[in-house]
C-alpha cells in the first residue's frame, strides 16, 4: 500500500464547467450515518463526526478538493458536517450535492420525491444553509429515473439557479443514458454522476459523456466496499447499513446483509491484476476506472482518516495499462 504522505494528486476538468477538481472526490454518503425509508435502511451504520471531519482535513491536506453529499444522507446530517468541517476552507473545495428526495430531520425518515421548480429552489436554499455557503460548485438530480417529460423543466430551473449565482454547474444522478442527453442539452450541464466499477461497467454512459464533454462522476467505485477485500462471504452487515438484511430492493451487490456470491468470485478473478504494482485492492480498483476513460472522478466514501489515506494513494500509482485493462475484459468475458 502506498504512502499517502507521498502521494502526487492529479486533476481532471469537471466536464465543461472549466472547473478543475482533483480526479478523486470523497463521497459523504456513509458520513450522513443512520436514516430509513420505512423500514429499510438507506444509510451506512453508525457514524462518528469528528472522525469523519478528519478525513475531510486530511483530503484536503493530500490536495484533495471535490467533496460529493445529498441533502438526503443523514437527512441533512452529511451536509451539515461537511459545512462546519470546510468552515474557513470553502475556497479550496469545490461541493457537489444533490436534491430530488423529501426527508423528515428528526425522525431520519426519507419520505418522497419532489422534482418541481418551486421545491427545487427551495431545497437549494436548505443546503446552502447547512453547507454555510452561498454557492454550489454542482447540484445534481437525485432521482435517477424521473420522468423524462419533466426533466427539461428541472434543467431549466437548474440553469436559473445558475444565473442567480446560487450554483455553478449541474448534473444527473442516473444511470439511463437517454436521461443523461437531455440534461446535456443544457448549457451548464457538466456531469453525470453513475454507477461505475470494475465489476459493474458502463459503456453507453462512457459514450454519452465523451459526446458531451461531460464528467463522469464514479458513484460505488468500490462497489459498496466489495472492492476494498475486506468482506467475504462469511461477512455479515449491520441492520442499520444500507448493505445489510434491511437492504432496499435494488441492492445488488449485497443479499440478505452478506455479498453476493456472484461478485466475489469477479473479484478473486481480477484481484491479482487489481493488486499489480503494490497497489491495494482498492487502489487498484479506482486506478482501473481513471484507466477506464479521462473523464471519470472516482467518490469512494469513507468513514475514517485511514480510508482517505488509502484512497487517495491511488494517486500515486495512476491508471491501470492498457494491457492490464485488456487483461481484465479477458477474465471477465467482456
Amino acid at each position: 500500500m502506498t504512502d499517502a504522505t507521498s502521494t502526487t494528486v492529479f486533476y481532471r476538468a469537471l466536464g465543461r464547467s472549466g472547473i478543475q477538481i482533483s480526479a478523486m472526490g470523497l463521497g459523504c454518503w456513509a458520513m450522513g450515518g443512520p436514516f430509513w425509508r420505512g423500514d429499510k435502511a438507506v444509510g451506512w451504520g453508525d457514524v462518528d463526526d469528528s472522525e469523519t471531519t478528519r478525513g475531510i482535513h486530511r483530503g484536503l491536506e493530500l490536495g484533495v478538493n471535490f467533496f460529493d453529499t445529498a441533502d438526503v444522507y443523514g437527512t441533512g446530517h452529511s451536509e451539515e458536517v461537511l459545512g462546519e468541517a470546510l468552515k474557513g476552507r470553502r475556497d479550496k473545495a469545490v461541493i457537489a450535492t444533490k436534491f430530488g428526495n423529501t426527508f423528515d430531520p428528526v425522525t431520519k425518515q426519507g419520505l418522497g420525491a419532489d422534482a418541481s421548480p418551486a421545491y427545487i429552489r427551495q431545497a437549494c436554499d436548505a443546503s446552502l444553509q447547512r453547507l454555510q455557503t452561498d454557492y454550489i460548485d454542482l447540484y445534481q438530480l437525485h432521482l435517477g429515473g424521473y420522468d423524462l417529460d419533466k426533466a427539461a423543466e428541472v434543467r431549466e430551473t437548474l440553469e436559473e439557479l445558475v444565473k442567480a449565482g446560487k450554483i455553478r454547474a449541474y448534473g444527473w444522478s442516473t444511470d439511463d443514458p437517454a436521461r443523461a442527453r437531455l440534461f446535456a442539452e443544457g448549457e451548464h450541464c457538466a456531469a453525470v454522476q453513475v454507477n461505475w466499477n470494475v465489476l459493474e461497467d458502463a459503456a453507453e454512459m462512457k459514450a454519452v459523456c465523451e459526446q458531451f464533454n461531460l464528467a463522469a462522476i464514479n458513484r460505488g467505485p468500490l462497489a459498496m466496499g466489495l472492492l476494498t477485500g475486506k468482506y467475504s462471504a462469511n461477512s455479515t452487515l449491520p441492520g442499520n447499513d444500507v448493505r445489510g438484511e434491511n437492504s432496499p430492493a435494488w441492492m445488488q451487490l449485497f443479499k440478505d446483509g452478506k455479498p453476493n456470491p456472484v461478485y466475489l468470485k469477479q473479484l478473486e478473478a481480477v484481484r491479482e491484476i487489481l493488486t499489480s504494482g503494490g497497489r491495494s485492492l482498492a487502489q487498484g480498483a479506482l486506478a482501473w476506472l481513471w484507466a477506464r476513460s479521462p473523464l471519470t472522478i472516482p467518490i469512494p466514501g469513507f468513514k475514517t482518516v485511514a480510508q482517505v489515506n488509502e484512497n487517495v494513494g491511488a494517486m500515486k500509482f495512476g491508471p491501470l495499462t492498457a494491457d492490464q485493462m485488456q487483461q481484465i475484459d479477458s477474465v471477465l468475458v467482456r
